[in-house]
């Protein structure tokens, strides 16, 4: 009788860590894959496609939002893995990037200074979170300032994705929806 239960015991014990894994790679599959800017030029080098860019800081509670909300839908993390190059770029990190013969640089300044990437891609009007979408060519398609649920994501990615904005402008489409 022993055996038998010490059996089911391990039994069980081996079903449970069989899903667990399965859970855990089922949560991995879940999460967006974050690349640098490098990473980013890189891989569109290859297999071009459109790049969304969240500019945040490590102090912008909004940002952490996002990660922990938005960023986890399902459907923001579908839509993001085929249509897109997702980059995080901490608008105050310190490291240099260096891109199409031009280094930027953090700048000195305000509550944490500025990387020059970050604030070359908004305009200088920095309010985080931010995000940028760019088309494959880098070229800016729009700039979404502010915290958005994952459903309202989900609709700017659909408009630059879909192209639509070589049609009409985000207000125009955004009010069809």
């Amino acid at each position: 009788m022993m055996d038998k239960v010490t059996t089911i015991m391990a039994t069980g014990k081996y079903i449970l860590v069989g899903l667990l894994m399965v859970f855990g790679m089922t949560v991995k599959a879940q999460e967006i894959k974050w690349m640098t800017w490098e990473q980013a030029d890189a891989a569109n080098a290859k297999q071009p496609r459109k790049i969304f860019v969240d500019l945040y800081t490590d102090w912008c509670g909004w940002c952490k939002k996002m990660d922990a909300t938005s960023f986890k839908d399902p459907a923001v993390v579908k839509l993001m893995g085929e249509k897109f190059y997702a980059v995080k770029l901490n608008a105050e990190q310190k490291e240099a990037i260096n891109w199409r013969g031009s280094s930027f640089e953090w700048v000195a300044g305000g509550r944490g200074g500025v990387h020059r990437l970050a604030y070359e891609l908004v305009d200088g009007r920095l309010s985080y979170p931010t995000f940028v979408i760019l088309d494959e060519e880098f070229r800016r398609i729009m700039i979404s300032p502010g915290y958005k649920p994952g459903e309202e994501l989900i609709k700017e990615l659909q408009f630059a994705s879909g192209n639509h904005y070589m049609n009409t402008t985000w207000e125009q489409y955004k009010a069809k929806l």
